[in-house]
């Protein structure tokens, strides 16, 4: 078996990333070749926990500028991680990967209640862990109960799986000219005010000290090659004290 730089990964996937060239919903397509990615990584050895953002069907912040009460729409939010995070977990489990979705919102009779002492064991047996309905509570997203998830299960890595291929100093997809970042820190992405994340969960993670890499999830073996050391992305370091 290939020598793995990291050992532990949470991987944070976008909810668009489930919407492949649609404009709405979930691609089945592309939660298969998104299952099959992480099935690769199981199979070099590599223990997993996911968390799925729920903007393919539902983003609880745009409506609450029309209107929505905030709590309202960010609990609908969550709701629609744990659809994404269901059937994603079906498709591992066709594939014959032991996987489960833990959620931060009781619902029992959908998916396991998360502890963090349950999820740390179960990812160490080798079970595939997806993280649903954010941190479970309002005004947080899902980049930030990302990094809390990827703290408490104390991951070497958090990988933040995008549409581009890593961080740049503005919107590559709008700008030519753009300039990507091969390496950077927190602080500097909080002061440049680069679209990495929100604020609160840069923080955490410095805090932390959590490294994270972010990658184009749609170049296959892009996750592969991570973990066995190769330069993929933009990679995002703590700053020490």
């Amino acid at each position: 078996m290939v020598k793995l730089k990291y050992k532990r990964l949470l991987v944070k996937l976008s909810g668009e990333a489930l919407m492949g060239q649609s404009k709405f919903g979930i691609d089945p397509k592309v939660v298969t070749r998104l299952a099959g990615e992480l099935h690769t990584l199981l199979n070099h050895g590599v223990e997993l926990g996911v968390v799925v953002g729920g903007g393919n069907i539902f983003r609880g912040a745009v409506l609450a500028a029309t209107g929505l009460d905030r709590v309202t729409g960010d609990h609908m939010g969550m709701l629609a991680t744990v659809m994404n995070s269901l059937v994603l977990c079906d498709s591992l489990k066709q594939r014959g990967v032991a996987a489960a979705v833990m959620s931060s919102l009781d619902m029992p009779q959908v998916c396991d209640r998360y502890t963090q002492r349950d999820a740390r064991r179960r990812i160490s047996e080798g079970e595939l862990i997806i993280f649903a309905a954010g941190t479970g509570s309002p005004y947080f997203t899902t980049d930030t109960g990302a990094s809390l998830r990827a703290i408490e299960i104390q991951a070497d890595l958090m990988i933040k799986a995008t549409r581009v291929d890593g961080i740049y100093d503005k919107d590559p997809l709008k700008h030519d000219d753009a300039i990507k970042f091969d390496l950077i820190n927190y602080d500097q992405a909080i002061d440049q005010r680069l679209a990495v994340m929100d604020v609160a969960a840069m923080i955490l993670c410095n805090d932390n000290a959590l490294e994270m890499v972010v990658c184009n999830i749609n170049k296959a073996g892009a996750l592969l090659d991570l973990v066995k050391g190769r330069k993929v992305g933009t990679h995002v370091v703590y700053k020490e004290a």
